[in-house]
């Protein structure tokens, strides 16, 4: 080839060269259009499907009969009350228009729903029931209701005295959470029972403690008194608390043991701990000295946080995505399962606690150490719940309190994390409506303070006995609690 004709080549070649590179950049460019086209889709895609859940959802749109308490600090706690008589629905017994919608999944992808408990006098069923050894546990407390109420009120009648009240059952929620985390029990238990819901301080619409200063569980405690002290001034009482506020009820037991016997005749300890939650790995898959290290350096972390709020809640926005995974991953354990309605509101109750306050709480749960203070519902009828998978609390806390409490009905849920209440809503409210029919029981042969006679002595309805023949009746009764909580979940 002459010198010529290798230069002409040389240059076409590089010609070409020069052509491939701007036809590969400029397939590059699109190609980083379309992936950041698709990533800002998919995002907001995302950002509207949160919206749609938010907005179809019935989740958290129960209201009640609004009240407000004041702390010694003069914090005002909000609370809500659920009467009996408001929620009695029509003359059939049917639920009114509002529980019904709210105790259905609203978010067009098959969510969850309970059954709400009815009491129609009209329709009760005689004293005399057969037996019925599969009945479900909500309708048992619903002949057990109206037969008290009859009884009673006959004996009121004959001795010229006023009937014994029901108990108000009232319900403490937990940390970076608000009252509408009782969504599903409060949907299934209006109309059967008297029941308060109350956002902590610095919660849901709770006013705002004292910006800075610290905040102690037995500060939770007295605001639970004073709760107490406004909206159930008299009667028995049922209390029922998750995570942190279950950590509230021992606080209230801790300073007020004599309120606690003289009007508290049962309690329910949801996904908590009586104490020792520093040595909790959150999952971590880090050795013990390494998740003392971490848990040192978190209120460091925080307060450095709380220096940039504004910045934070901004990049909490931001990382919605990421944000609704640790959400998933630390509420439930079976994420992959859980309906989308009901992880979006898990999301929305825990994004609308300001960091701040995240911040002020989190010391507290270090020195959270209330196991003595177990023994003022000794003999009470109590549940203590848990899920096989709570990140936060490990189940391994509530066998602790159960053990501390021999009568209490011990149930460990299977594929279950934090927030059980959300997750195995129908689960949850089988028992706690179990330990209402146990509390009525008790309270109704007319004794504020339970014989210590173990969680479960004997059918209510004359069926046969399903923890066996009556030996060993505590033992049984732990077995068969969680053999039924299996099933349950298996059928699910």
């Amino acid at each position: 080839m002459t010198q010529g004709g290798s230069a002409a080549g040389s240059a076409g070649a590089a010609g070409w060269a020069r052509r491939a590179g701007f036809a590969g950049a400029a397939i590059g460019v699109v190609a980083a259009g379309v992936a950041v086209e698709r990533l800002t889709m998919h995002r907001t895609v995302r950002r509207s499907a949160r919206l749609a859940l938010d907005a179809a959802g019935p989740y958290g749109s129960l209201r009640g009969t609004p009240g407000t308490a004041s702390a010694e600090d003069g914090t005002e706690l909000y609370f809500e009350t659920d009467e009996i008589e408001d929620h009695a629905g029509d003359p059939r017994g049917d639920a009114d228009p509002e529980t019904v919608r709210a105790a259905k999944g609203g978010d067009g992808a098959g969510g969850p729903s309970v059954g709400p408990i009815r009491i129609d006098e009209a329709a009760l069923m005689p004293v005399q029931v057969p037996p019925e050894p599969r009945t479900p546990q909500r309708n048992r407390l619903l002949r057990l209701l109206s037969r008290r109420r009859r009884q009673s009120d006959a004996a009121a009648g004959r001795a010229g005295a006023r009937a014994p009240q029901r108990p108000t059952v009232v319900f403490s929620h937990g940390y970076c959470l608000n009252q509408d985390v009782w969504h599903f029990q409060r949907a299934a238990l209006r109309g059967a029972v008297r029941a308060v819901y109350w956002d902590q301080r610095s919660h849901g619409r709770s006013g705002r403690a004292p910006v800075g200063e610290p905040v102690s569980i037995d500060q939770l405690g007295r605001d639970l008194k004073a709760v107490l002290d406004a909206a159930v001034p008299e009667g028995p009482i049922v209390l029922v608390g998750h995570s942190m506020g279950g950590m509230t009820v021992m606080a209230l037991a801790d300073q007020y043991p004599e309120f606690v016997a003289e009007r508290v005749v049962g309690a329910a300890f949801v996904g908590t701990s009586a104490g020792g939650l520093s040595e909790v790995s959150y999952g971590l898959p880090l050795p013990a000295l390494g998740v003392k290290a971490v848990r040192r350096v978190v209120p460091g972390v925080l307060k450095a946080l709380v220096a940039q709020t504004e910045l934070v809640e901004r990049g909490r926005r931001a990382a919605a995505d990421l944000f609704a995974g640790l959400v998933k991953r630390y509420s439930f354990g079976s994420a992959r399962d859980i309906d989308p309605g009901v992880a979006r509101f898990a999301e929305r109750l825990i994004e609308s606690v300001p960091i701040d306050v995240v911040a002020e709480f989190y010391p507290a749960f270090e020195a959270h150490e209330k196991t003595a203070a177990l023994a003022a519902f000794d003999g009470r009828p109590a549940l203590v719940l848990a899920g096989d998978r709570d990140l936060l609390t490990p189940h391994a806390h509530s066998e602790a309190i159960a053990a501390a409490l021999p009568a209490a009905e011990l149930v460990i849920l299977e594929r279950t994390g934090h927030l059980a209440m959300l997750e195995r809503p129908e689960t949850v409210n089988e028992h706690v409506a179990e330990l209402l029919t146990r509390t009525i029981r008790t309270h109704g042969q007319g004794s504020t303070t339970a014989p210590h006679n173990g969680p479960h002595d004997g059918p209510l309805d004359g069926s046969p006995d399903r923890f066996g023949d009556g030996h060993d009746g505590h033992r049984a009764a732990r077995t068969g609690s969680a053999q039924r909580a299996h099933r349950r979940r298996s059928d699910s």
